[in-house]
């Protein structure tokens, strides 16, 4: 006699996990079987964890729970940015830079989708909010030319626009620091310092001169950054000066980069006394062309080194270049500056050979597209005459009997425009084009089977470039290894097979030609220059 079992269950919570628990009368043991809850992701719960400013970094890792797999794999498929990082294991950083958010607008905000995936192919996406908020920078004061007086004269120094810079494009006034001010000295809001020494004030100077303390503070924000000038008296043919804007001994660039350099020359003795600004550079390959002369007193240099201008097996080249001026008694002051060129990529020439890559198969699929189609319009004109042809026939009596005798008569037939011909008693003739389709040439059907074939290459192929012109319309997209393989295989899509069967003319040429517009019309997603 068979024992008989009596089976239970119940439902165990424990730990964020659930358990089915399965008794039998007979063993009396206790089996737990595991329920998977589902992938979760988990972010910090710190409030306002997601909530930064411009210059500070954010890091945090991201974690998962639940799941049937051991290993998961996170990944951030939409909204990267510059400057995020984010690896597999989870971890996130990024710093904002200062112009990420707009002066005026006060914060901004962006959405990145996160997600993770295991082994077993579990997958779980959240979208978070972060807002960024601006931060207003102070201005910055670059080096500032000497002020040189003279006595018994109202002199007159205005403080070079060039030289004071907000990084955040606020409006900047001047500000003076009235304890620093020599008495009978004005500052004006706009950096116009006026001041007529008297003759003790004149010969304190030509002891020791003075520097002018001031600041200069941004609008509305009203940050400030302190000043100074110097203050001398003029004497007899003072050698001339060098201001350069940025003023900095070492520049370090990469390969591609456009180096502009601002120099202002000054001399006591007036701006006629100049008689040449020039540079001696450590390196052959920098161009004299590269110094521009805008006006008597002031120059720029500019210059673009090349994708070769680092030579193999070398990833930076440093040299300097003194910078000099002369004036007409040969007084001169030099300037010498470091430069370090780093090797890099040309990513611009890149992006365009991908690009032509992008846009020459989209070409070529709307190439075939319009003769597809209008091999599609010939045959289904053909199939419609066809089946009138067809239709016509009813009035046709083909006999292969003997003629007996001739007796040539018209017959008009109103319902299909066509005229039959009556050759003796037996025998009737068909005058009409594809009328005798069935009878001579091909088949409705072989029309049929051509245009079928012709329509889901058709349909084909417009479904593979949709995808593949929304896929790689980004510059970011193309840049990805599969984008070559891809292209070769839609590419590959256009080798069709059958041509001669579809009697397709190897010698055809498109009437339209294959312009930005044209192509967007056949595949919406097409990014022109993109």
């Amino acid at each position: 006699m068979k024992k008989s079992i009596l089976l239970f269950s119940a439902i165990i919570v424990f730990n964020a996990n659930v358990y089915a628990q399965d008794t039998t009368a007979e063993a009396g043991s206790l089996v737990l079987q595991t329920v998977a809850t589902p992938l979760k992701l988990s972010f910090p719960d710190k409030p306002g964890w997601n909530v930064l400013k411009e210059g500070q970094k954010l890091e945090f890792d991201v974690k998962a729970s639940g799941g049937t797999g051991n290993k998961i794999v996170f990944a951030l498929p939409q909204g990267r940015i510059d400057g995020i990082t984010f690896d597999s294991l989870g971890h996130f950083s990024w710093t904002p830079s200062y112009d990420f958010v707009d002066r005026l607008g006060g914060g901004r905000t962006i959405q990145l989708l996160f997600e993770a995936r295991n082994e077993k192919d579990e997958s779980v996406r959240q979208v978070v909010d972060f807002t960024v908020e601006h931060v207003n920078r102070p201005p910055v004061i670059g080096e500032l030319k000497p002020f040189y007086v003279r006595y018994n004269t109202q002199n007159t120094y205005t403080i070079e626009s060039s030289v004071v810079k907000d990084e955040d494009n606020d409006p900047v006034a001047f500000v003076p620091i009235m304890d620093a001010m020599p008495e009978g000295a004005k500052l004006s809001a706009q950096g116009e310092f006026t001041w007529k020494p008297s003759l003790t004030q004149y010969n304190d100077l030509r002891e020791k001169p003075i520097f002018i303390e001031f600041y200069v503070e941004d609008q509305p924000a009203k940050a400030r950054t302190k000043g100074s000038f110097k203050v001398a008296v003029t004497q007899q043919d003072l050698p001339p000066s060098i201001q350069m804007i940025p003023s900095q001994k070492r520049f370090v660039y990469k390969e591609g980069a456009t180096i502009d350099l601002m120099f202002q020359l000054y001399d006591p003795n007036g701006e006629n006394n100049l008689a040449s600004f020039n540079f001696i550079s450590g390196n052959a390959d920098v161009p004299a062309s590269a110094l521009v002369k805008n006006t008597p007193s002031q120059y720029e240099f500019i210059w673009k080194p090349g994708y070769d201008f680092v030579k193999d097996p070398l990833d930076s080249l440093s040299f300097d270049i003194t910078f000099f001026v002369m004036d007409k008694s040969n007084k001169r002051e030099e300037r010498t500056v470091t430069f370090t060129i780093l090797e890099a990529v040309n990513e611009a020439e890149i992006d365009q050979k991908l690009y032509n890559e992008y846009r020459s198969a989209l070409v070529r699929a709307w190439d075939l597209m319009e003769q597809l189609k209008q091999a599609e319009d010939d045959l289904k004109k053909k199939y419609k005459r066809a089946k009138k042809g067809k239709k016509g026939r009813s009035l046709t009596n083909a006999s292969l009997g003997a003629v007996t005798g001739i007796s040539p008569v018209v017959v008009e037939e109103p319902a299909t425009s066509k005229k039959i011909t009556t050759v003796g008693g037996t025998m009737v003739m068909t005058i009409g084009t594809l009328e005798a389709t069935e009878v001579i040439g091909r088949s409705t059907k072989d029309l049929i089977e051509r245009l079928n074939y012709i329509m889901e290459k058709r349909n084909e192929l417009q479904t593979k470039g949709d995808v593949f012109a929304r896929k790689y319309a980004l510059k970011s997209s193309r840049r990805k290894p599969e984008f070559m393989k891809d292209a070769d295989e839609f590419v590959a899509l256009m080798n069709l097979k059958g041509l001669v069967a579809l009697e397709l003319d190897a010698t055809w040429q498109n009437k339209s030609k294959p312009t930005d517009q044209n192509i967007s019309k056949t595949f919406k997603d097409f990014s022109p220059d993109n």
